[in-house]
């Protein structure tokens, strides 16, 4: 591990907002590609309607997710995440329209994509390393999504930032690798569009981009937009424990103590979390896990240190966990950054 690796908590999950230009992209690629029954069943099944969703700034987490198994359902192909990341286009992403006008070069729209998972959305945390010629990016399976599903997503978000940055700079950008933690499958459209080697195998789904190419001028011509100011959303319930476990951390409240605080009672926060997909133990698991790798990742400390840190009594219970959390032991986890 060197310095030069910065950790990103960026994770999203439940009902936490997420922006619905990446749903819309989502069922506009379904219809096209499947039939406009498809689509339509898509949003009857996470509950709206298509005109709805055109007028959205903002949906659920939960509601993307279920649209990506909806598709992963709809074909095995197991380059759909690209086939559907090659669609997006900059004239569908009205609400980050203004943050994009204001960045010069390739690179400052990427810090902007690194900085704002409310805005842009975000399935995985990343590290992101800077290497002698490329930037590099680990995505990390903290929310522990099927490997297949977390493959779609991935591919997904290399293939629309790519798209996006060719029709922000006006040049074929390419990308240095891909990298898939999985088996080997047909990568051809991948590669293809992505002008980079892809394999596969690896421990960590993981991208990389050169300096020379994070430095091009954007060309885009923002002045033929409408450039609207940028839609609030409401602060949803996921989004409140999670303030409230990092903020007591590394005190963890029990789930009674937890909806106490929340004004309601254990059965009804219990359900509301269920219903947003996932459960109060995995945003537990979830806070714990990205504070231990946070701390690992600032290369300072020592596990002992880190497991008194986050209030384990036992240095080996820590490592169980951090396990548990994220497939490898904290010593390996570190000698892979």
């Amino acid at each position: 591990m060197t310095s030069n690796t910065r950790y990103q908590a960026t994770l999203k999950v439940g009902d936490q907002s997420y922006p619905a230009y990446e749903l819309r992209s989502l069922v506009y690629f379904v219809a096209r590609r499947y039939g406009q029954s498809q689509a339509e069943s898509l949003c009857t099944e996470i509950g709206l309607g298509l005109n709805e969703l055109a007028k959205l700034n903002f949906v659920f987490v939960w509601q993307v997710d279920y649209a990506m198994a909806f598709l992963a359902d709809l074909d095995q192909d197991p380059q759909i995440g690209g086939r559907l990341g090659e669609t997006y286009r900059v004239e569908d992403l009205a609400l980050i329209w203004p943050y994009l006008a204001r960045c010069k070069t390739l690179g400052e729209c990427l810090e902007f994509v690194i900085a704002h998972p409310e805005l842009v959305g975000s399935v995985s945390d990343t590290l992101v390393s800077q290497g002698e010629r490329c930037l590099y990016f680990r995505w990390l399976n903290t929310a522990k999504i099927s490997s297949r599903h977390f493959s779609l997503q991935f591919q997904n978000s290399v293939c629309s930032m790519l798209a996006l940055a060719r029709q922000l700079t006006g040049q074929d950008v390419k990308l240095e690798r891909v990298q898939l933690a999985t088996p080997a499958h047909d990568s051809e459209f991948l590669a293809e569009f992505c002008q980079a080697e892809v394999s596969f195998n690896h421990e960590f789904f993981e991208w990389a981009i050169s300096h020379e190419a994070l430095a091009l001028p954007l060309v885009y011509d923002f002045s033929q937009l409408q450039l609207d100011e940028q839609a609030l959303h409401d602060t949803s319930l996921i989004e409140k424990v999670l303030a409230i476990l990092n903020q007591d951390f590394p005190q963890t409240h029990k789930l009674e103590s937890m909806a106490q605080r929340l004004n309601m009672s254990d059965r009804t926060l219990r359900r509301h979390l269920a219903n947003a997909g996932t459960s109060y133990q995995k945003l537990v698991d979830q806070v714990r896990c990205q504070t231990a790798i946070g701390l690992i990742v600032q290369g300072d400390k020592r596990i002992a240190d880190i497991a008194e840190i986050m209030g384990f009594g036992d240095v080996s219970h820590f490592r169980q966990s951090f396990k548990h959390w994220l497939g490898l032991p904290p010593g390996q986890f570190i000698r892979k950054i």
